[in-house]
């Protein structure tokens, strides 16, 4: 088969590594440029590509497009190929051919993160031979080339699905649908919840459906479902077992999280784990303060912290689970970071560099001729940026990528300072 992908970043490499991996004839096209380390990748498994512009007669030649979930339906490249009448699938429909695990797929709005990782661990903990992909870490596809599990945890965000025909995960959870990304589906929220809803579209009656049953947006999609439904309520103050006679105790704070929990913990009574684990699993997952916190949003704007993120791959992380644009609070000590391995996720996903420290120089010379940059030398100066770059629907994410030492005692007082402004931004706001 003759296999194009579109897009040179994680999702499209990772499909090109894949099918290059099972003997595909196989041509990568990237619009603008491929950052030097997926270029190498590319070079040392002998893919063909081409980027700074699409070939687009050698694209139409292609049995199969395998489109990267940042390029949008109304992309030139994309039109040309939909009238042609060109297959355009996602990297996560072209994974899914190439494994024989049994998948659990989460998405919704908010939490996606979080439900994922607790479901990874719980089953990790519990023994099971499970992998973790999607909207987190390395893409799906790029993992399968080296390595498969018995089981998947993905998170799935919209882009991810809105090109999937056949994937069918044996368990799907959808833990809300709000207003998000509405730019990219003609501000339809209904379109949008189309998308999230993919996700369960081909799944077949022996399959789980897992549910918010409080988001209208979701109970309104469920006619031509076939798989069994399960429903759980936003509202629950505890951690309970489907039949609500056994709780559980967990360490996370806040009721969406009581809420993300009741659906991990739904999956793992499908999955048979017996409560003991359950448990057990559930002790151990830390929502650790500094690292992803969730802040209240201000005025529609959320707020991060991630000040634990003090390296390249925390900071990675973070990016990659990030769907909103990002305004990204960076900066400190410096300890030896290459940015240019980030360089795709941060083009990516930011709309607006802050540089926070003494010393901004790296960053500037990392990030300064492709991005909106500014400078600040304190916490409260940063915040304010923030807020008055930002707006509703975009996130605030402190995520420094260096110690603190410069102008903070260490990441604690870093993130405590954060959560201190955003916390006096609000009250200001709301005064």
């Amino acid at each position: 088969m003759n296999i194009a992908i579109l897009g040179g970043g994680e999702s499209g490499v990772g499909a090109a590594l894949l099918a290059k991996h099972k003997n595909q004839e196989v041509f990568l096209s990237e619009y603008g440029s491929i950052k030097d380390h997926y270029r190498q990748a590319l070079q040392d498994h002998k893919v063909d590509f081409e980027e700074s512009g699409h070939t687009i007669e050698r694209l139409l030649k292609a049995d199969l497009v395998v489109k990267s979930p940042g390029i949008p339906e109304k992309a030139t490249v994309i039109q040309k190929l939909r009238e042609a009448d060109v297959r355009i699938v996602s990297e996560i429909e072209f994974a899914f051919k190439y494994t024989d695990a049994k998948i659990i797929a989460i998405t919704g709005s908010n939490g996606k993160t979080t439900t994922t990782s607790l479901i990874y661990q719980l089953l990790k903990n519990g023994g099971y031979d499970v992998g973790l992909a999607g909207n987190i870490g390395h893409s799906w596809a790029r993992q399968l080339v080296s390595d498969d599990h018995e089981y998947w945890v993905l998170e799935l965000s919209s882009f991810q699905l809105d090109d999937v025909m056949e994937f069918s995960p044996d368990i799907a959870v959808v833990l809300n649908i709000t207003a998000d990304h509405l730019d990219r589906y003609g501000y339809d929220i209904g379109k949008y919840a189309e998308a999230k809803m993919k996700i369960a579209a081909q799944q077949k009656s022996f399959d789980h459906l897992i549910i918010n049953q409080e988001d209208r947006l979701i109970t309104d999609r469920l006619q031509n479902i076939k798989s069994s439904i399960h429903k759980v309520s936003n509202q629950h103050k505890k951690v309970l077992s489907k039949d609500g006679a056994t709780s559980f105790e967990i360490n996370l704070k806040g009721t969406h999280n009581i809420f993300n929990a009741n659906c991990a913990v739904q999956v793992c009574e499908i999955l048979g784990m017996s409560y003991e684990s359950i448990q057990q699993g559930l002790s151990t997952f830390q929502a650790i303060e500094h690292r992803l916190e969730e802040l209240p949003p201000v005025s529609g704007l959320r707020f991060i912290n991630d000040s634990k993120a003090t390296n390249i791959d925390a900071v990675q992380y973070a990016l990659a689970a990030m769907d909103e644009e990002v305004i990204w609070i960076v900066g400190g000590v410096d300890k030896g970071n290459d940015y240019d391995t980030i360089r795709s996720l941060v083009d990516e996903k930011v709309n607006h560099v802050i540089c926070l420290g003494l010393d901004n120089t790296k960053l500037i010379d990392a990030f300064g001729n492709d991005h909106v940059l500014t400078e600040a030398k304190s916490m409260k100066a940063a915040v304010e940026q923030a807020f008055e770059l930002g707006k509703s629907g975009q996130v605030v994410l402190l995520s420094p990528a260096c110690a603190s030492f410069d102008l903070f005692k260490n990441y604690e007082d870093r993130g405590l300072q954060f959560k201190k402004e955003v916390e006096r931004i609000r009250e200001t706001a709301q005064s």
